[in-house]
């Protein structure tokens, strides 16, 4: 029958080389530790110590036991901890968000488990209807998205607004709306919504709709549609996220633009549920580090409730 104080009574045996030291931590008898590891060795069916008078060595059983048992008392350990939604720096986390965010927020994660060996991050990089789909179903606990789609089993609440950029080939010398179209657009699967907007808020005399762009091309996978663009095949509308991760950041330029336009995101959970006090400082921490570099303070300008969001459901 399996009994963890056996194992337990072993590796704390391997771990001072003595018996007697061994009866001492756990507050055994001489005897008492012998028989554990007698009971164990009954139990694998294999001798584990190789014994020389007072002194032992392992067999090769014994040290395969010692490995499973540190293993089996970590993990035991992990998933207590793990039990505990007060705790901030141990558990798990699931966490999806678009490739726009996920380029620079993952790296940001993986830096936090770094420093926190006791927390645990699954992250999909998923488009919006994918990590919807996924907070419905458990698979994930938090969603990052970048547009509300309605469910009465999702609460979605405001975190972040990200610039939008509008990028260009860096040997690009266009000055107006009519040179921009001329070089043609390079689109994503957010890439037609951000133009649009971006365009519109910009031009708002002579820009109609993205029907009068020329389209040079598509990539579904956002962190690649730079690389079209660093070769002069045409212009995109870009978070400011991916430009700064991007590897062609300096085979592209920003086209300057007067009226800033900003990506909303939103987190998405399931109505009702109640996330371990780990997710809000993970993504809190996340933000605030974000807004630091972008503004130079914790507050970002024009984080507003539109009429078609809605809050959170109670």
């Amino acid at each position: 029958m399996f009994n963890a104080q056996y194992f337990r009574t072993f590796v704390t045996l391997v771990e001072t080389g003595s018996f007697t030291l061994t009866a001492r931590r756990l507050d055994m008898t001489q005897p008492g530790v012998s028989q554990h590891i007698r009971k164990l060795e009954q139990y694998l069916q294999k001798p584990l110590l190789n014994r020389h008078g007072r002194k032992f060595t392992l067999t090769e059983s014994g040290r395969r036991a010692y490995d499973y048992s540190v293993k089996l008392f970590a993990e035991h350990e992990q998933f207590r901890h793990s039990l505990d939604n007060e705790s901030l720096d141990s558990g798990e986390c699931r966490i999806a968000s678009p490739g726009s965010v996920g380029l620079m927020f993952y790296p940001f994660i993986l830096g936090y488990q770094q420093m926190y060996p006791g927390l645990r991050v699954n992250y999909s990089f998923a488009f919006n209807g994918d990590i919807v789909q996924d907070v419905l179903k458990g698979r994930c606990d938090v969603g990052i998205v970048t547009d509300v789609i309605k469910h009465p089993d999702l609460s979605y609440e405001l975190w972040h607004q990200e610039p939008l950029c509008l990028v260009v080939p860096a040997d690009f010398t266009g000055t107006t709306l009519a040179d921009l179209m001329a070089l043609g657009f390079v689109n994503y699967s957010d890439g037609i919504n951000h133009a649009g907007q971006m365009l519109r808020t910009n031009f708002p005399d002579e820009f109609r709709s993205m029907g009068q762009v020329p389209r040079q091309g598509f990539t579904n996978e956002v962190s690649m549609v730079l690389d079209a663009v660093a070769r002069g095949l045409g212009f995109t509308v870009i978070s400011r996220l991916v430009l700064e991760t991007s590897p062609w950041q300096r085979q592209v330029k920003e086209w300057p633009l007067s009226q800033p336009v900003y990506e909303t995101l939103h987190r998405v959970t399931q109505v009702g549920s109640e996330l371990p006090r780990r997710y809000a400082q993970l993504l809190a921490d996340f933000r605030d580090q974000r807004r630091h570099t972008l503004y130079g303070y914790a507050e970002e300008p024009g984080l507003e409730k539109t009429a078609s969001e809605p809050w959170p459901s109670p």
